[in-house]
């Protein structure tokens, strides 16, 4: 409880409100959690607003963008952005009077194949957020604030909203905004049901006998766990995780504190499995099914009894690539230590 509390107060003060509106004063209630120091409210109040308030300061040219787009993001999103193999492209769709007028005309035909980014999004501080602390997809958080301008400086030039020589900053940001082609487009959308006019979320809170009623876990009631069809048959193709197998009963217990970390009692060390989890590798390779890259065992059976398999392995897992298994490049991993890299390697090779 005392846990329950401390975290729920956390988010209250992220997200700028009491924690007394939901009647957890703490008068009424002693010893259960405190304030949040600043240190640990900055530490969750990490967002960037439409306003820019909590926009970090910093500066990126275009020309340092393209080269950190190249070797960082062209593998996934194509040199101009227009690569359409894994993500919907981020260019394209929009025109100078898009510019001018703050409305996408193509979100209103079905002229266009697709819904790029910069037809759907309107403000340019949701890029900057989204590239900062998810980019790049195999190694989020490793963009500096200086590369995280200059990216998206690089990407506001493919789109034609900034000259192909522009320096994106803080001090520009709001300048830029006004040249977003969808910046007009945004719109709010009521709660799902409405209770006397008023969203539900607005509802009466229980505070007598509330468990009597209240179901707290993770898991879909037995009676309707399948109606939707099996959830891990519903889910994308790549990545880590996928949806839970609803055609079959649910867990009798949930993971422990390890969850899907499987780690060595003996000499508690990661094995390579943990590791090959932990790099996000899992995001792109299966163990038998070919996702976005090949599969586990179809690595091991191409390169069986290669002397050079290592070698090799090791140089494209750092710089990346593409040829030997499609169209669709492997991002550069060259954040990833060379142990976990030769640790990873050995196992995959050994697989059957």
């Amino acid at each position: 409880m005392y846990r329950l509390a401390n975290y729920f107060k956390f988010a209250c003060f992220a997200l700028g409100i009491s924690y007394h509106v939901f009647g957890f004063a703490a008068d009424k209630f002693p010893g259960i959690g405190r304030d949040a120091t600043p240190a640990e409210v900055a530490a969750w109040d990490i967002d960037v607003r439409p306003d820019f308030k909590g926009l970090k300061k910093g500066s990126g040219t275009t020309l340092r963008g393209q080269e950190v787009w190249d070797s960082r993001c062209a593998t996934c999103h194509g040199t101009f952005g227009e690569l359409n193999d894994v993500y919907t492209p981020i260019v394209g769709g929009t025109t100078e009077e898009d510019i001018k007028a703050g409305r996408v005309a193509a979100l209103r035909d079905n002229k266009q194949p697709h819904r790029t980014t910069f037809m759907k999004v309107a403000t340019v501080s949701t890029l900057w957020d989204f590239i900062y602390r998810a980019m790049p997809w195999n190694a989020p958080r490793t963009l500096s604030v200086d590369d995280t301008y200059a990216v998206l400086a690089y990407m506001l030039s493919l789109a034609e909203i900034v000259p192909q020589d522009f320096t994106l900053s803080h001090d520009n940001m709001a300048e830029v905004q006004q040249r977003m082609p969808n910046r007009n487009g945004m719109v709010q959308f009521p709660g799902l049901w409405n209770v006397k006019g008023k969203s539900d979320v607005n509802n009466v809170r229980c505070m007598t006998n509330c468990i009597s009623h209240l179901t707290i876990g993770s898991s879909l009631p037995a009676h309707v766990r399948n109606d939707n069809g099996n959830l891990a048959e519903q889910n994308r193709q790549w990545g880590p995780y996928r949806g839970a197998d609803t055609a079959q009963p649910p867990l009798a217990n949930l993971p422990g504190k390890t969850g899907f970390v499987m780690v060595s009692a003996e000499k508690k060390e990661k094995l390579p499995q943990e590791l090959f989890k932990a790099h996000n590798c899992a995001t792109c390779h299966a163990p038998a099914s070919r996702l976005i890259g090949p599969a586990i065992s179809e690595v091991a059976a191409k390169y069986k009894g290669q002397s050079e398999a290592m070698a090799k392995l090791q140089k494209k897992v750092k710089l990346g690539g593409s040829g030997v298994w499609g169209s669709v490049p492997m991002p550069p991993h060259a954040h990833v230590p060379d142990e976990d890299i030769n640790k990873m390697l050995t196992w995959i090779l050994g697989s059957k």
